[in-house]
Protein backbone atom coordinates (compact mmCIF):
# COMPACT_ATOMS: atom_id res chain seq x y z
CA UNK A 1 0.00 0.00 0.00
CA UNK A 2 1.37 3.39 -0.95
CA UNK A 3 1.61 6.25 1.52
CA UNK A 4 -0.38 9.46 1.31
CA UNK A 5 1.57 12.48 2.49
CA UNK A 6 -0.43 15.03 4.45
CA UNK A 7 0.93 18.18 6.05
CA UNK A 8 0.22 18.35 9.77
CA UNK A 9 0.32 21.31 12.15
CA UNK A 10 0.51 20.87 15.90
CA UNK A 11 -2.26 22.70 17.73
CA UNK A 12 -2.45 24.04 21.26
CA UNK A 13 -6.08 25.23 21.36
CA UNK A 14 -8.83 22.77 22.27
CA UNK A 15 -12.55 22.62 22.86
CA UNK A 16 -15.62 22.99 20.66
CA UNK A 17 -14.95 26.63 19.85
CA UNK A 18 -11.42 25.94 18.66
CA UNK A 19 -12.63 22.95 16.62
CA UNK A 20 -15.30 25.05 14.89
CA UNK A 21 -12.71 27.67 14.02
CA UNK A 22 -10.46 24.99 12.49
CA UNK A 23 -13.33 23.59 10.40
CA UNK A 24 -14.31 27.04 9.14
CA UNK A 25 -10.79 27.27 7.71
CA UNK A 26 -11.44 24.00 5.78
CA UNK A 27 -9.19 22.04 8.12
CA UNK A 28 -9.72 19.01 10.34
CA UNK A 29 -8.76 18.58 14.01
CA UNK A 30 -7.01 15.26 14.65
CA UNK A 31 -5.37 13.31 17.46
CA UNK A 32 -2.35 11.04 16.98
CA UNK A 33 -1.84 8.34 19.62
CA UNK A 34 -0.17 4.96 20.16
CA UNK A 35 3.16 3.40 21.19
CA UNK A 36 2.86 4.92 24.66
CA UNK A 37 3.34 8.51 23.49
CA UNK A 38 1.33 11.41 24.81
CA UNK A 39 -1.44 12.14 22.31
CA UNK A 40 -0.49 14.78 19.75
CA UNK A 41 -3.21 17.23 18.76
CA UNK A 42 -2.94 18.14 15.09
CA UNK A 43 -4.63 20.17 12.39
CA UNK A 44 -4.87 18.66 8.89
CA UNK A 45 -6.01 20.06 5.53
CA UNK A 46 -9.66 19.13 5.07
CA UNK A 47 -9.73 18.38 1.34
CA UNK A 48 -6.62 16.19 1.45
CA UNK A 49 -8.00 14.22 4.39
CA UNK A 50 -11.31 13.69 2.59
CA UNK A 51 -9.52 12.36 -0.51
CA UNK A 52 -7.22 10.10 1.53
CA UNK A 53 -10.11 8.52 3.45
CA UNK A 54 -11.65 7.26 0.22
CA UNK A 55 -9.08 4.44 0.42
CA UNK A 56 -9.85 1.88 3.18
CA UNK A 57 -7.06 1.63 5.79
CA UNK A 58 -5.06 4.34 4.05
CA UNK A 59 -1.50 4.76 5.36
CA UNK A 60 -0.82 8.43 6.04
CA UNK A 61 2.62 10.02 6.26
CA UNK A 62 2.20 13.03 8.52
CA UNK A 63 4.85 15.65 7.98
CA UNK A 64 5.43 19.13 9.29
CA UNK A 65 7.21 21.04 12.02
CA UNK A 66 7.81 18.56 14.86
CA UNK A 67 5.83 15.85 13.06
CA UNK A 68 7.12 13.00 10.90
CA UNK A 69 5.08 9.88 11.55
CA UNK A 70 3.15 7.06 9.87
CA UNK A 71 -0.46 6.67 10.94
CA UNK A 72 -3.68 4.76 10.24
CA UNK A 73 -7.13 6.34 10.63
CA UNK A 74 -8.91 4.50 13.47
CA UNK A 75 -11.85 6.79 14.09
CA UNK A 76 -13.52 9.27 11.75
CA UNK A 77 -16.35 11.63 12.65
CA UNK A 78 -18.35 13.07 9.77
CA UNK A 79 -21.08 15.63 9.51
CA UNK A 80 -24.28 13.51 9.31
CA UNK A 81 -25.81 15.74 6.62
CA UNK A 82 -23.00 17.18 4.53
CA UNK A 83 -20.56 14.29 4.99
CA UNK A 84 -17.42 16.35 5.51
CA UNK A 85 -14.83 15.13 8.03
CA UNK A 86 -15.15 16.72 11.47
CA UNK A 87 -12.46 14.86 13.40
CA UNK A 88 -9.93 12.04 12.90
CA UNK A 89 -8.25 9.71 15.39
CA UNK A 90 -4.93 8.46 14.03
CA UNK A 91 -3.00 5.43 15.26
CA UNK A 92 0.78 5.76 15.19
CA UNK A 93 2.37 2.77 13.40
CA UNK A 94 5.89 1.61 12.65
CA UNK A 95 7.21 -0.27 9.63
CA UNK A 96 7.12 -4.02 10.15
CA UNK A 97 4.63 -4.01 13.01
CA UNK A 98 1.31 -5.86 12.82
CA UNK A 99 -2.01 -4.07 13.09
CA UNK A 100 -5.61 -5.29 13.20
CA UNK A 101 -7.86 -3.80 10.54
CA UNK A 102 -11.09 -4.47 8.67
CA UNK A 103 -10.72 -5.15 4.95
CA UNK A 104 -13.62 -5.26 2.46
CA UNK A 105 -14.88 -8.56 1.04
CA UNK A 106 -15.90 -8.48 -2.64
CA UNK A 107 -17.94 -11.26 -4.22
CA UNK A 108 -17.16 -12.12 -7.84
CA UNK A 109 -19.47 -14.05 -10.19
CA UNK A 110 -23.10 -15.14 -10.02
CA UNK A 111 -24.75 -17.82 -7.92
CA UNK A 112 -27.03 -20.46 -9.44
CA UNK A 113 -30.12 -18.86 -11.00
CA UNK A 114 -32.35 -20.68 -8.50
CA UNK A 115 -30.50 -19.17 -5.54
CA UNK A 116 -30.60 -15.82 -3.79
CA UNK A 117 -27.20 -14.26 -2.99
CA UNK A 118 -26.82 -13.05 0.61
CA UNK A 119 -23.61 -11.37 1.77
CA UNK A 120 -23.76 -11.16 5.56
CA UNK A 121 -20.37 -9.51 6.11
CA UNK A 122 -19.06 -6.69 3.94
CA UNK A 123 -15.68 -6.64 5.68
CA UNK A 124 -13.54 -8.98 7.76
CA UNK A 125 -11.07 -8.45 10.62
CA UNK A 126 -7.47 -9.41 9.80
CA UNK A 127 -3.94 -8.78 11.04
CA UNK A 128 -1.35 -7.48 8.60
CA UNK A 129 1.84 -5.45 8.48
CA UNK A 130 1.07 -1.77 8.85
CA UNK A 131 2.81 -0.95 5.57
CA UNK A 132 1.35 -3.93 3.66
CA UNK A 133 -2.36 -3.82 4.43
CA UNK A 134 -4.34 -5.47 1.62
CA UNK A 135 -6.99 -3.34 -0.05
CA UNK A 136 -9.48 -6.21 0.28
CA UNK A 137 -10.19 -9.85 -0.51
CA UNK A 138 -12.17 -11.30 -3.42
CA UNK A 139 -14.20 -14.50 -3.24
CA UNK A 140 -15.81 -16.35 -6.16
CA UNK A 141 -19.48 -17.27 -5.81
CA UNK A 142 -19.84 -18.45 -9.40
CA UNK A 143 -22.42 -21.24 -9.67
CA UNK A 144 -22.98 -21.72 -5.94
CA UNK A 145 -26.12 -23.76 -5.27
CA UNK A 146 -28.94 -23.10 -2.80
CA UNK A 147 -27.75 -23.92 0.71
CA UNK A 148 -24.06 -23.26 -0.02
CA UNK A 149 -22.11 -20.89 2.21
CA UNK A 150 -18.63 -19.41 2.52
CA UNK A 151 -17.11 -18.85 5.95
CA UNK A 152 -14.36 -16.47 7.02
CA UNK A 153 -11.95 -19.39 7.29
CA UNK A 154 -12.51 -20.25 3.61
CA UNK A 155 -11.42 -16.83 2.34
CA UNK A 156 -8.16 -16.83 0.38
CA UNK A 157 -6.36 -14.04 2.23
CA UNK A 158 -3.33 -12.27 0.72
CA UNK A 159 0.11 -13.48 1.76
CA UNK A 160 1.21 -12.16 5.14
CA UNK A 161 -2.37 -11.57 6.29
CA UNK A 162 -3.84 -13.48 9.23
CA UNK A 163 -7.54 -13.92 9.95
CA UNK A 164 -8.68 -12.44 13.27
CA UNK A 165 -12.41 -13.04 12.89
CA UNK A 166 -13.95 -16.37 13.91
CA UNK A 167 -13.22 -18.75 11.01
CA UNK A 168 -16.71 -20.25 11.35
CA UNK A 169 -18.41 -16.91 10.77
CA UNK A 170 -20.60 -17.05 7.65
CA UNK A 171 -19.64 -14.35 5.18
CA UNK A 172 -21.77 -15.36 2.19
CA UNK A 173 -24.62 -17.79 1.79
CA UNK A 174 -27.08 -18.77 -0.93
CA UNK A 175 -30.73 -18.91 0.07
CA UNK A 176 -33.73 -20.28 -1.79
CA UNK A 177 -35.73 -17.65 -3.61
CA UNK A 178 -39.05 -16.86 -1.88
CA UNK A 179 -42.13 -18.47 -3.38
CA UNK A 180 -44.13 -15.95 -5.39
CA UNK A 181 -47.56 -15.16 -3.96
CA UNK A 182 -50.46 -15.76 -6.38
CA UNK A 183 -51.85 -12.73 -8.18
CA UNK A 184 -55.38 -11.53 -7.47
CA UNK A 185 -56.57 -13.09 -10.74
CA UNK A 186 -54.90 -16.42 -9.92
CA UNK A 187 -56.36 -16.30 -6.43
CA UNK A 188 -59.85 -15.64 -7.78
CA UNK A 189 -59.54 -18.52 -10.23
CA UNK A 190 -58.43 -20.82 -7.41
CA UNK A 191 -61.37 -19.81 -5.22
CA UNK A 192 -63.80 -20.37 -8.10
CA UNK A 193 -62.38 -23.83 -8.74
CA UNK A 194 -62.69 -24.71 -5.06
CA UNK A 195 -66.30 -23.51 -5.09
CA UNK A 196 -67.18 -25.61 -8.12
CA UNK A 197 -65.57 -28.68 -6.54
CA UNK A 198 -67.56 -28.14 -3.34
CA UNK A 199 -70.84 -27.80 -5.28
CA UNK A 200 -70.10 -31.01 -7.24
CA UNK A 201 -69.38 -32.89 -4.02
CA UNK A 202 -72.67 -31.66 -2.48
CA UNK A 203 -74.65 -32.74 -5.55
CA UNK A 204 -73.26 -36.23 -5.22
Amino acid sequence: MSEVRIAAEQRTTFGKGAARKIRRADKVPAVLYGHGIDPKHLTLPGHEVLLALRTPNVLIRLHGEGVDELALPKGVQRDPIKGFVEHVDLLLVKRGEKVTVEIPVTAVGDVNSEGLFDQQLMSIAVEAEATHIPTGVEVSVEGLEVGASITAGQLDLPKGTTLIADPETVVIQVNAKPTEAPTEEEGAEGEAAEGEAAEAAAAE
